[in-house]
């Protein structure tokens, strides 16, 4: 059974002082990312910070961001900042090497995580549509991309 994205957004909104946007026409999105879901680390004074930390899209955007294939039907895909100490502990493998590991994992896949077709060499990961067995570490990472982005706001 996989975690819903409302469960994941229950989870971020549980860790503090979290924003959750949900790309609509009138918050002013563009088009391509209505129904996609921008999550930040709001600042002290209440401020919202430019960069999400963890964006959860429901749809390929085409020439851009496709090779995840989520227009299979029924899938999201849960992307999250690592940074690039978390990424090396998961992935084995510095985030500046992701183009020479890219052949390693299939990008696609469900329930598996994978660093992000675009954003991995900046020390993202992501996940497809996860499952509960993987409810553990996705929450391990989410918490992780929390207090990162946290610590990036608070300095």
């Amino acid at each position: 059974m996989s975690i819903s994205q409302e469960e994941i957004r229950t989870y971020l909104s549980s860790l503090g002082n979290v924003f959750l946007q949900i790309a609509n026409p009138e918050d002013g999105s563009p088009e391509i990312a209505w129904g996609d879901t921008f999550v930040y680390c709001r600042k002290e004074d209440g401020t919202i910070p430019k960069m999400p930390f963890v964006t959860i899209v429901t749809k390929d955007y085409k020439g851009f961001d496709d090779e995840s294939q989520l227009n299979r039907g029924g899938l999201f895909r849960l992307n999250i900042e690592l940074g690039r100490e978390r990424f090396e502990e998961a992935f084995g493998f510095s985030s500046a090497a992701w183009e020479e590991n890219r052949a390693k994992f299939d990008v696609a896949a469900i329930d598996r995580f994978f660093p992000h077709p675009v954003y991995g060499k900046s020390g993202w990961a992501c996940i497809i549509n996860p499952c509960e067995g993987s409810r553990n570490l996705v929450e391990s990472h989410l918490s992780s991309a929390f207090r990162f982005a946290y610590n990036r706001i608070a300095v």
